[in-house]
């Protein structure tokens, strides 16, 4: 028996839609490259072959939770626990290799299913019990990372025995070049985000989810499902996130992963997708991610002092809140 389409979108809202996505892509493209090429022309030091490969390395953990927070924030939802349920998976991952002795393969497929089982959990905590995304999430968040001390000890877990570990991030799969894997992994993860959301029925429901989440379920789609499966597919981005972040440090670092949310979520928002759901691309998500680390590098090879440069990036993520207000009241 097939799965119910949910009703479909006017033609002319979805062109009207389609545009709006189009727009949002050219002016976050637009801000990336007045970004580049200010803090080139500030510095001689950052338009580098090294410091370019140092902005896209520091794009890839954030890049990838980012990837599965557009997949929520579609739906008109919030995850607050990709950071420390990322960590979890890092330190599962150690767990494995490093005490259970799994094959390196079999602890970085653990490490994946340690962030599906946290999304399904926080899926059906919203699906099934009704509890508001905020608190389902803010309350996984608190379960992952005291997981991830209590499992570890609150100790490293270090990989130096197993030196083919690091190499998922830090290798390099294109002979006779210098981009690390961890940059691979994102974009490869970009274009399956891409695929699913655009693709696929899961794509059309989180959409369809996001815009009326009422319309859909009356239209005979399972929606406590589809959030359930949706949390899912966000919390194995949030897994692979987890082990290439491990793969970069050579370690599960316990006390890591608070805030990173905040980060992934800003990536999302600034990449024009909208925190009243129903609208965004894995495009604009993928350009949001750039801009943080443009930023972040350009200010810190400017000597901008810490402090001011969390100044100007939550200014950044203000400016690109309002913008989405702005264009929501445009479109109704």
């Amino acid at each position: 028996m097939q799965t119910p389409e949910p009703q479909l979108i006017l033609d002319d809202k979805k062109r009207v839609k389609m545009k709006s996505n189009a727009i949002q892509q050219f002016l976050a493209f637009g801000s990336l490259i007045v970004l580049v090429i200010f803090f080139s022309i500030a510095s001689p030091n950052f338009f580098q072959f090294d410091n370019i490969i140092g902005i896209l390395l520091s794009t890839s953990v954030i890049g990838i939770l980012a990837l599965g927070a557009t997949f929520i924030i579609i739906t008109s939802g919030i995850d607050l626990s990709v950071g420390t349920v990322m960590t979890l998976c890092s330190v599962m991952t150690g767990i494995f290799i490093t005490s259970m002795g799994l094959p390196i393969f079999v602890g970085v497929l653990g490490g994946i299913l340690t962030g599906a089982t946290a999304g399904v959990i926080a899926g059906i905590a919203i699906s099934k019990f009704q509890i508001p995304p905020f608190i389902a999430t803010l309350a996984m968040m608190m379960i992952a990372k005291g997981l991830a001390l209590v499992i570890s000890g609150a100790a490293p877990i270090y990989f130096t025995s197993h030196e083919g570990f690091t190499k998922i991030a830090m290798g390099s799969l294109i002979p006779g070049t210098e981009i690390p894997n961890a940059v691979l992994i994102f974009f490869g993860m970009a274009v399956i985000g891409g695929i699913i959301l655009n693709k696929t029925i899961i794509g059309r429901y989180t959409f369809a989810i996001g815009s009326n989440e009422e319309a859909t379920r009356l239209s005979g789609v399972n929606v406590n499902k589809w959030k359930i499966i949706i949390y899912g597919i966000a919390g194995v981005f949030t897994g692979i996130g987890g082990i290439v972040m491990a793969a970069r440090l050579n370690s599960a670092q316990p006390a890591l992963g608070q805030g990173y949310e905040l980060e992934a979520i800003a990536a999302v928002v600034i990449g024009g997708t909208s925190l009243s759901g129903g609208k965004g691309t894995i495009l604009g998500t993928v350009i949001g991610a750039l801009i943080m680390s443009v930023l972040t590098n350009g200010l810190r090879i400017l000597s901008v002092p810490q402090e001011w440069q969390t100044v100007v990036v939550g200014a950044v993520i203000l400016f690109a809140v309002y913008t989405d207000v702005l264009r929501n009241k445009k479109s109704k």
